[in-house]
Order: structure tokens, then sequence, then C-alpha cells
């Protein structure tokens, strides 16, 4: 592994902000770090960069324990969530801030500025002052800054969260692409599920100071392994029993189910491609129909209990009050620590996929 965080821990006072936190990172991977705001994950980040010290536990960098190498020396670039660009100084001289202090060479100060410039996209920008700039803008030299003295981490603090929605969208983009042109392994803080989703090649999910999982985005959204990880990921109602429903009626009446939207089929009792299905299906009738853009998100009132699932605008238009037939393919069941999957004992030999 490049990066590695052996058995570290880390306390406030009375509050645990890591709890024996263990991972690794491949070279040239790009792994995010989710989980709800206070989980700890920004002090993750701060203790592999050396800007806070961990009370246990070592922190290896390409086979080195780095805990006492200072956060100047470690080889890190790190982009923080407010850019911390200096005001006074243009684009050139904020990319050139690093270089300088390494007392390089001017012609290879200049030349690394101006491929960076190039890199992020800013040509004809290099005398602007960070007030002159787009948040988009100001990201991206603050993304250059952090690469200029070629680092072997780069690691990046809520990166896009000062921007607004459809810059970030685009931003998420750009950065990813730029870090596998410029191959070099990232770690990124997010309490935003679509983003990591969108730029990460593995998710790291901590929680109260501890991590729940680690995995590709499909592995943590297919297959949670916590009761937390279930619930944090995706859209989800979390029921306490769901015992009562068919097909599900041999479920332990005490723990909770998490059924996600893409757990439910609402259809029409017309139906003929779901007809042979109905004898599975419960009765709900719709409350709430809101446009997501490309689709219809429905919640659905199946006795007594709100369901959500996800409608294509190509089917028959609905309308709230409107009685449907309501199939629940599949729930997790949660204990005290795993999430398991339950499916539909009534569907058992039925290919939901090709329907």
């Amino acid at each position: 592994m490049y990066v590695e965080m052996k058995h570290i821990n880390k306390n406030f006072g009375d509050y645990e902000a890591a709890k024996d936190i263990n991972f690794g990172v491949e070279q040239g991977k790009m792994i995010a770090l989710l989980g709800p705001s206070g989980s700890g994950k920004t002090t993750i980040l701060r203790m592999l960069a050396g800007l806070e010290q961990q009370d246990s536990g070592d922190v290896v960098i390409e086979g080195e324990v780095v805990n006492d190498i200072p956060p100047g020396e470690r080889g890190i670039g790190f982009v923080f969530q407010n850019y911390a660009l200096f005001r006074y100084m243009t684009v050139y001289e904020n990319i050139a801030f690093g270089l300088r202090v390494q007392k390089q060479d001017k012609k290879k100060i200049h030349d690394r500025v101006m491929e960076l410039v190039d890199l992020v996209g800013l040509n004809g920008m290099e005398k602007r002052y960070p007030d002159q700039l787009s948040g988009g803008q100001r990201q991206r030299v603050a993304f250059a800054r952090a690469l200029a003295p070629r680092p072997q981490l780069l690691l990046l603090d809520e990166p896009f969260a000062a921007i607004d929605a459809k810059v970030r969208k685009e931003l998420r983009e750009w950065l990813k692409k730029m870090i596998k042109k410029v191959g070099i392994t990232s770690i990124f803080v997010t309490h935003d599920q679509e983003e990591a989703v969108e730029v990460a090649d593995e998710i790291i999910i901590i929680n109260e100071g501890k991590l729940e999982q680690k995995g590709t985005p499909v592995e943590i959204y297919k297959k949670p392994k916590t009761s937390f990880v279930a619930q944090f990921i995706g859209t989800s109602a979390v029921l306490d029993d769901f015992s009562g429903f068919k097909g599900f009626e041999d479920l332990p009446k005490n723990n909770q189910a998490i059924v996600r939207p893409e757990f439910v089929e609402a259809f029409k009792s017309d139906n003929e491609k779901f007809k042979s299905l109905i004898p599975a299906a419960e009765t709900g009738e719709i409350t709430k129909i809101a446009f997501r853009g490309s689709y219809l998100e429905l919640t659905l009132s199946v006795n007594g209990i709100l369901l959500k699932t996800n409608r294509s605008l190509e089917r028959r238009p609905v309308s709230v009050g409107e009685q449907m037939c309501v199939l629940v393919y599949r729930v997790y069941i949660l204990d005290e620590e795993d999430a398991n999957i339950h499916k539909n004992k009534l569907l058992k030999g039925v290919d939901i996929e090709a329907l």
C-alpha cells in the first residue's frame, strides 16, 4: 500500500475523533472519506498531513513511518475547503509560492507554473487576483498550487463545498480527469454521497470516529456491511417492523428494516407486464409526487408505512390519491452491527431484471 493508517487513535478531551483507524490506499487511487458532519473525516485527513498529531498509531507513506516528520517535509499537497489563496498575490504568484519557498531556480518555477496554468485551464489569467476569479477558478488555482511542488500525495478537504451546485458538478468531472492525468494518489473529504460516488475509485465511510466500511462505490451501495452504512448510503426508509408485508412474514420482528426506492415497484392493477406479480404486492396510495428532472419520485402509504419509488416519465401518468399495487423486491434487515439482505420469498424463481 502506498499510504497507510495503522491503529490510529485521536481524542479531543472526551471526544473520540478516531477509534483504531486502519486502512491502506494503493498508488494512483482517488479515495473519498465519506461521513456525516463531525464524524472525524477532516481529523483523519489532517493527521495524514501532519497538521494534527495522533495519540497513537502510525501514518505510513511509501513504506516510511512519517509520525515525526513535519507537514512541510511529508511530500503532501493540501487543498483547503475555502481555497486559502493569498488575496494579494496573482494566480501566477499563488501557484509559484511553494516552489519559491523551496528556493527553486526562476526558470524552473516559471516553466512549472505555466505547465500547471495550462493543465487547470486558466491560460491568460496568470495576472488576475483571487477576487477577480469565480469560485470554480479559485479552486483550480488551489489545485494547481498544491500540485506545484510535485507532492507524493494530494489531500483535499471538502474541495467543492464553497461552490454552487452547477459549477460543483462540472468541477467534479474536471477533478477526476485531472487526477487521472497527473496520476497522483489522492484522498478527499466529503459528506456528499453523490460526490463520493462520482469521483472516487474507493470510498471509506467514517462514523463517530470509526471506520465502517471501505470499498468501491458499487460495493458500498450494494453490499453495506454495517447497519450505519445501509442507512447512510442512498435514500432509504427505515422501518421498525417489516414482517407484516407479503413475502416477508418470516422476518425477525424486533429488527429494523431498510427499504430503498429501487427495492420498490409501484404499478397500476391493469398493468399486463406485472399482472403475475399482483399476489405478491400490497395496495398503496400515492401521497406525494416529486418531479426530479428525469424521473418522478413517488411516496406511497402502504399498511400505514411510507415508502418511496422512482417512476420513469415514459410510463403512464399517476396522481396523488391514486391506488397502486406496491411490490417490495428486497429489504435490508439490521441487527446491532450488520445489514443482511432479504428477498421477497413470493418472487422465488422470478427474474425481476427481465420485467
